[in-house]
């Protein structure tokens, strides 16, 4: 029987690619050579149980003046974080008249003040992110990125050796300090993916990639929630606290604050919700704001990502004749979830 579960450590890609030249919605079906629900498979004699090994390329489809691009090998994490960094702060130091836009940075300074508080509350190996390649996930992976510690790195100079500003905003819990005994560079972030039973290729593609681009210690499950939340803290027992992308616009997220345990029955961990006051339109005016790449099914109408089986183009994105606007052009919150069975 195969095995429910596939671990996508980041130090299991030999040669580890990262997008530079693709669209921000990474062209359209974004694949790689050998690889199936985010790994390539490999008979171990171990009852099915998938490895990972390196991709030599990834091709991008339906772009006509490109037949075999390859992607460079990756930056370790600390570049990541680093470079991630000097975005956010170009972007909270931009002086604005576009309201959404001041709006953004505000949200993005709370947010930033929620997962400093948790780097500091938490050890590295006690921290993990839920990854599924949706949009609100990639903002908080964005954001959690570059409030990581990166000083110590041999790699990369601090923010403090590159004459920048710390990112903590004033009244806000501050960054880990070398005084903070949990402030060591992680070497790699955790993150745990739970798929759908009929994930959509081109999500799956995506979730693939940007492992690779941000350097993601990810481990995929195809189980349903609660089993794939028990399964991954046996194996991660180390984990305490899980940052999630969850909004307040989310079923059953109305209640929820930036700290919130789990309820009574379900796996005992801290969920860190920095995002749960985001609203639709500051989600996508920082995605396209900073020019971060997403999953191509937003081009195609979709505004909220399920399986296949339970989520279409958005209705209220719908134009005349054949075809959907973009995602990001929808505005109101309540109309995010159209596509979706409830």
């Amino acid at each position: 029987m195969q095995s429910p579960h596939v671990a996508v450590p980041a130090s299991a890609f030999n040669d580890k690619m990262t997008p530079t030249t693709l669209a921000p919605s990474y062209q359209d079906g974004l694949r790689t050579n050998g690889i199936t629900n985010g790994v390539a498979k490999s008979g171990n004699g171990s009852g099915g149980f998938e490895t990972t090994t390196a991709p030599a390329a990834v091709p991008l489809l339906n772009n006509p003046t490109t037949t075999s691009a390859t992607l460079p090998a990756p930056r370790a994490l600390p570049e990541i974080c680093f470079t991630l960094r000097r975005k956010l702060l170009g972007l909270l130091e931009e002086q604005t008249d576009d309201s959404v836009l001041r709006g953004v940075q505000e949200q993005v300074r709370i947010s930033m003040g929620v997962i400093e508080k948790a780097i500091c509350m938490y050890r590295p190996e006690e921290l993990s992110i839920a990854y599924n390649g949706g949009k609100d996930c990639l903002v908080l992976l964005i954001l959690l990125l570059a409030c990581l510690p990166i000083s110590g790195s041999t790699t990369v100079k601090s923010t403090q050796e590159q004459g920048l500003p710390e990112l903590s905003p004033q009244k806000q819990p501050p960054p880990p300090t070398s005084k903070s005994p949990n402030s060591a560079p992680p070497k790699t972030l955790q993150a745990i993916y739970i798929a759908p039973p009929d994930p959509f290729p081109e999500v799956e593609d995506f979730v693939t990639t940007s492992t690779i681009e941000y350097d993601l210690d990810l481990t995929r499950y195809a189980l349903p929630m609660r089993p794939a939340l028990e399964a991954y803290l046996s194996e991660r027992p180390t984990v305490k606290a899980v940052f999630m992308g969850t909004r307040r616009t989310d079923p059953h997220s109305e209640f929820l604050e930036h700290f919130s345990p789990t309820d009574k029955g379900w796996p005992q961990f801290m969920r860190v919700n920095p995002v749960i006051d985001w609203h639709y339109t500051e989600i996508w005016t920082f995605i396209r704001h900073l020019q971060i790449p997403f999953c191509c099914l937003y081009d195609r109408g979709y505004s909220s990502l399920g399986g296949v089986s339970n989520t279409r183009p958005n209705p209220a994105l719908k134009i005349e004749g054949d075809g959907f606007r973009p995602a990001y052009e929808l505005v109101r919150d309540e109309q995010e979830r159209l596509g979706r069975d409830k």
